[in-house]
């Protein structure tokens, strides 16, 4: 990572700290949190889709695994704490059993078992009506106090949801970087290359399917926090799609790229929809307009329009052969 990077990096993180300060309204502090906590969505599907060319449209389905498994165990007595940590087991649990399911078939496959896993997770959440009350939903009783400190307000559950995606953005940018991060994307891009050179290319895409569900059901636990509450509508096939829209608006090739999809399609949503009544269209009409003028995501588009853009200020390089002649 070079310094301008790093720079870079340095000042984003003082001035998503200072959201709270800045902003002041407490209905927008909360739309930060949300913000933030779609990005750490985007980020874990990105980790399959970015990395290792896999499409999962049952991403979602952590949200229902993980956020029922707390509610339900600190509504039955467990600290909260402990109910986290059980929750976080068993969801990724289930991802190990999803990716075996999953990876069974390659392309196309992939994605509809994907589908059909977050459907049957949609579908319990909604037929257990005296396990998950059904589409009533459920209430998670209070917020956590990771720590001893008090998250019940605006700034301070964003200050702690802030946190947790550093910490997650972290491990992502170490796995991207990392040998096995190389090896997945040798496995997305050369698999026959790769097994032939003897690596275990099922087993590289089911480890990372692993990690990207416990990324997710961190966030999912998240999400349970701010709402303190949750219903099938939170787990549905919309969910798994904007996740997914999420992370290819802003661009899957990029660390940071998720986490700006995010921002822009939250905010659509619960922003610009209180002023345009066609705000899906608006949000349609911006992905188009994405795919057609930067299909690799805004991220990758704007740093090629920003490279293009430095090197028209630039003198052009002389020739050998132009300099001899002089």
């Amino acid at each position: 990572m070079t310094r301008w990077n790093l720079l870079a990096i340095a000042v984003a993180a003082a001035l998503l700290v200072v959201v709270p300060w800045v902003i002041g309204n407490e209905f927008y502090v909360n739309m930060a949190s949300q913000v933030l906590i779609y990005a750490l969505f985007a980020l874990s599907i990105n980790m399959m889709l970015g990395y290792g060319g896999m499409v999962s449209l049952g991403h979602a389905g952590y949200l229902g695994l993980a956020g029922y498994a707390c509610i339900l165990l600190v509504i039955n007595g467990f600290d909260q704490l402990s109910a986290a940590i059980l929750a976080l087991i068993f969801s990724t649990a289930m991802a190990g059993l999803f990716g075996m399911l999953s990876l069974r078939a390659p392309g196309l496959g992939f994605i509809m078992i994907t589908l059909a896993l977050g459907q049957i997770v949609w579908g319990v959440a909604y037929r257990a009506n005296d396990l998950t009350g059904g589409d009533n939903g459920i209430r998670l009783p209070q917020r956590p106090e990771p720590f001893g400190i008090d998250i019940t307000t605006a700034p301070r559950f964003y200050w702690f949801t802030l946190a947790v995606l550093a910490v997650a953005f972290f491990f992502i940018w170490r796995f991207s970087r990392s040998p096995f991060g190389a090896s997945l994307m040798g496995a997305r891009d050369q698999p026959r290359r790769m097994s032939m050179l003897g690596h275990n290319v099922w087993l590289i895409r089911w480890l990372t399917f692993v990690l990207a569900g416990f990324w997710g059901s961190v966030a999912s636990l998240l999400f349970v926090y701010y709402n303190l509450f949750l219903s099938p509508h939170a787990l549905g096939l919309q969910q798994s799609a904007e996740i997914l829209l999420m992370a290819i608006l802003g661009g899957a090739s990029t660390l940071t790229g998720p986490i700006v999809g995010a921002a822009i399609i939250t905010l659509v949503k619960n922003v610009v929809s209180s002023y345009v009544e066609r705000w899906n269209t608006l949000l349609g009409a911006i992905f188009v307009l994405v795919i057609v003028f930067m299909p690799y995501g805004l991220v990758p588009g704007c740093r090629a329009l920003w490279q293009k853009f430095s090197a028209r200020g630039k003198p052009a390089a002389k020739s050998p052969a132009s300099e001899s002649a002089g």
